[in-house]
């Protein structure tokens, strides 16, 4: 019998202080709003669920999806959250009630990923049928299709002033659009597998993207340039971040390690090992000091990016496929392949 919960963890002792109700099947995705005080969980079971990561609550369970629930974004205000769905569908929430206030039609296939423009006005959804929509949350109308990559397209982010989104797709391209025309600006080429994910650089001018062909590549977001090949895995690189002050990135793979790069050079830092299966998330605290490792092996794993120690592990009851940070650095919300949510503190550790 599976016990689908979320466990509350102070990680220096390793004593559980709180186990919550949680997914009955995986969890596949986590967001902690721009507030530090909800938290949303995606999962496989058609729910989301928001989380008070004051009260260690669960607010309410969101339902309404008829497939899987495979991303979330959440708003800048902390106010509403837009879901993304197995079942072709996106969907505008109420965090505050719990209330579905629009569901957003338009993709033909499965919905991968979402993101919300700094602003708050528009989202950008990335679709398994090879195109992007624009869609305005204002008047919950859907605007331009963006087409042109050849398959699935995995993941999508936006720059911080909100004018460009940047797209990565299994035909291992990436692409860079004009988010209010609806324009495609660039193809970047130079990856030989799928591109998995892409992280922007905190100042918009640059991107790191993570691919399948066991490498990242830096891009220069004005011109489409490729500016460096970080090589080093022996394996797909599944996730990335980028440190707050955009001076370095740490990648994870499914070669079971995390590396950190230098941005400056794009030069390898150094190899975290410690992880016995493929590392499938990783973010990085806002004071840039620590990041945290989501792994197969059931693991999450804090370290020290100074000087690349391991300062704790969590380990859960299944594989963990997803971390997040909070603007506080102390909270980290993540979630396993049976469905549980993790709900971890960091004080009291070195680093």
């Amino acid at each position: 019998m599976i016990d689908n919960t979320l466990k509350l963890w102070y990680l220096p002792t390793g004593e559980e202080i709180t186990t919550l109700g949680g997914h009955t099947d995986w969890v596949t995705s986590v967001a902690i709003a721009p507030d530090g005080q909800t938290a949303v969980s995606t999962s496989d079971d058609k729910t989301l669920k928001v989380w008070d990561l004051v009260k260690e609550t669960e607010l309410a369970t969101l339902t309404g999806h008829s497939e899987a629930v495979n991303a979330v974004a959440i708003s800048p205000d902390s106010q509403t959250a837009v879901s993304a769905s197995g079942d072709n569908t996106l969907k505008l929430w109420d965090l505050a009630t719990g209330w579905e206030l629009a569901t957003l039609r338009g993709h033909s296939f499965r919905v991968n990923a979402v993101a919300i423009t700094p602003d708050g006005k528009t989202a950008v959804s990335a679709s398994s049928n090879h195109t992007l929509k624009l869609w305005d949350l204002a008047t919950v109308s859907e605007g331009v299709n963006l087409q042109g990559h050849g398959l699935c397209v995995k993941a999508v982010a936006i720059t911080p002033d909100g004018k460009t989104a940047v797209s990565a797709s299994g035909d291992k391209t990436l692409k860079l659009w004009d988010v209010a025309r609806g324009w495609e600006l660039a193809t970047l080429k130079g990856h030989s597998s799928w591109v998995n994910g892409v992280a922007i650089i905190p100042d918009g001018k640059t991107a790191i993207s993570a691919s399948g062909d066991n490498t990242l590549k830096w891009w220069d977001l004005a011109t489409g340039w490729q500016i460096a090949t970080l090589r080093g895995h022996t394996d797909s690189v599944t996730s990335v971040a980028i440190a707050p002050d955009g001076k370095t990135a740490v990648s994870a793979s499914e070669d079971t390690t995390v590396k950190l790069w230098d941005l400056s050079t794009g030069a390898e830092i150094v190899t975290l090992r410690g992880h016995s299966r493929e590392v499938k998330g990783v973010a990085i605290t806002p004071d840039g000091k620590r990041a945290i490792s989501a792994s197969e092996d059931k693991t999450l794993k804090l370290w020290d990016l100074a000087t690349g120690e391991m300062l704790a592990t969590f380990t859960g009851d299944g594989a963990i496929a997803s971390c997040a940070v909070a603007a506080d650095g102390v909270t980290v919300v993540g979630g396993d392949w049976l469905g549980r949510v993790y709900f971890l503190r960091l004080e009291g550790l070195r680093g």
